[in-house]
């Protein structure tokens, strides 16, 4: 990511996950609740429960009593509201997620102290009825484009996988050489180009980055029509438009076909924007405009010694969802609606967590995947070798719940060991970057069986301080597509 840190080697990794499950009888409701500890840890464990509507109306609030093993005591908890922390836990909904379509679900989560064997059990799941409104997934609509069509890749899917729709339960990927570097000028002495963000749009691919050196960083923009072209294409920096300098990184790049504007989303030590008609147009974006009036709460509560960054806004029919990191295993999500975008946004929710900082680091992304009901969703984490690569999950809607796709370490998203480089690897890190999308507005669509990704990656000898590293931007292509 665009925010400088010292951790290179992450924290000491938590003990294997031990699954345990349990189903709450649901008597007096049309709902079941299901409780599974994930990793555990010397004193303690996270636990997650999948609340599911087992009726054939909708519910509208929801209730779960958890009974907690003696010597355990919930410590944090996420979309969710406690009463207790010991013995009989009730946790009921946060109102966002009080909502459950028949045979939908919502998921909480939280972390206890305490040994996890034996595991907190489920007393009961009590609902009220009525027709669900607020956060459930709905399904999207077509893209919709500017007036000039792009140029975007088309395939048909025949093949399905297991655990994503048209994508493969693992993944295999030939990755070109650097095709990005960084180019100074009187201005700019930049040492790294990094976070990217890419749209094809008429006729060309335009490139939105980070510009990193030891003074911080900024952005900067590039557009061309082939790839081969990418590494003699003129670099924009992007303090010359009213974007301004200072502390600006991690672009995000869409098309918002309800306001017929460009929107860049980047950081800024806030979640920020800029618009522009015209995005081959360096000069035209706006000055930078917030999303929140400072740091949510939740965020400060919860992120340690970490950064708040990475910023990423993608959208169903009903609603836009910005994501966040905190480097330190938390994975935020706020919503507004898609007609009050990019005013409204909601105080955030924990959308996904780990204890282990380095497995849920930074650089998230969400893409809807064309042709199915899913999404999918892109962490970065850091290895146990200290190198950079990402895991992933899907979801039948943006506000998850997510299940695992290809989230480890021997079976990541994307990691140098399941790359082929042509001849000596020029990296070792598969680092912050952007699925090359089949369309550019605000869905974030992606096609299944075309999946290209351009990252950052470094030298593998290369050392000292953070922001001075040489990083420079490739392309993957996937060699085992499922279609």
């Amino acid at each position: 990511t665009a925010t400088p840190t010292t951790t290179t080697t992450p924290p000491t990794t938590s003990a294997s996950p031990v699954p345990t499950t349990t189903s709450g009888p649901g008597e007096l409701s049309a709902c079941t609740a299901t409780l599974t500890v994930g990793s555990v840890w010397s004193g303690g464990f996270l636990g997650s429960v999948t609340v599911t509507n087992a009726g054939t109306a909708g519910i509208t609030g929801w209730t779960v009593r958890l009974a907690m093993a003696p010597g355990q005591s919930i410590v944090n908890l996420w979309n969710g509201v406690n009463t207790g922390t010991a013995g009989t836990v009730s946790i009921t909904d946060s109102s966002f997620n009080a909502a459950i379509d028949s045979g939908g679900t919502q998921l909480f989560g939280f972390v206890a102290t305490g040994e996890a064997t034996p595991a907190p059990t489920v007393v009961d799941c009590t609902t009220t009825g009525g027709t669900p409104t607020g956060d459930t997934p709905t399904a999207l609509p077509s893209t919709t484009a500017p007036a000039t069509t792009a140029t975007t890749p088309s395939a048909t899917a025949t093949a399905t996988a297991p655990a994503g729709g048209n994508l493969p339960a693992s993944f295999r990927w030939d990755s070109s050489g650097p095709l990005i570097s960084p180019k100074s000028d009187a201005g700019h002495d930049v040492a790294g180009i990094k976070d990217p963000s890419v749209v094809h749009y008429d006729g060309e691919w335009h490139v939105f980055a980070s510009v990193a050196d030891a003074s911080g960083y900024g952005l900067v923009y590039l557009h061309f029509a082939d790839w081969a072209q990418a590494g003699a294409a003129t670099h924009h920096y992007l303090d010359a438009s009213p974007i301004g300098s200072g502390y600006r990184a991690a672009p995000e790049v869409f098309y918002f076909a309800p306001q017929k504007l460009w929107y860049l989303v980047y950081q800024t030590g806030n979640a920020s924007y800029s618009t522009n008609p015209d995005i081959s147009d360096p000069e035209g974006w706006s000055a930078p405009k917030h999303f929140y009036s400072g740091m949510p709460d939740i965020v400060r509560e919860n992120i340690g010694d970490g950064y708040w960054v990475d910023m990423w806004v993608a959208c169903d029919d009903a609603d836009c969802h910005l994501f966040s990191s905190d480097d330190n295993g938390h994975l935020y999500r706020s919503r507004t609606s898609v007609a009050s975008f990019p005013d409204g946004m909601s105080q955030p929710v924990i959308a996904l967590q780990d204890p282990d900082r380095a497995k849920l680091f930074e650089g998230s992304n969400v893409y809807k995947v064309d042709g199915t009901d899913q999404y999918l969703l892109l962490v970065e984490a850091i290895g146990s070798d200290g190198r950079r690569y990402f895991r992933s999950w899907t979801s039948t809607g943006i506000g998850g719940s997510w299940t695992p796709l290809a989230d480890t370490e021997s079976n990541p998203f994307a990691r140098a060991s399941t790359v082929t480089f042509g001849g000596t690897a020029w990296t070792q890190d598969i680092s912050h970057g952007e699925m090359i999308r089949s369309g550019y507005d605000q869905t974030l669509t992606i096609s299944p069986c075309d999946l290209r990704y351009v990252y950052q990656g470094k030298d593998p000898d290369a050392g000292g301080d953070y922001n001075s590293l040489p990083w420079r931007l490739g392309l993957l292509t996937q060699t085992n597509s499922a279609c």
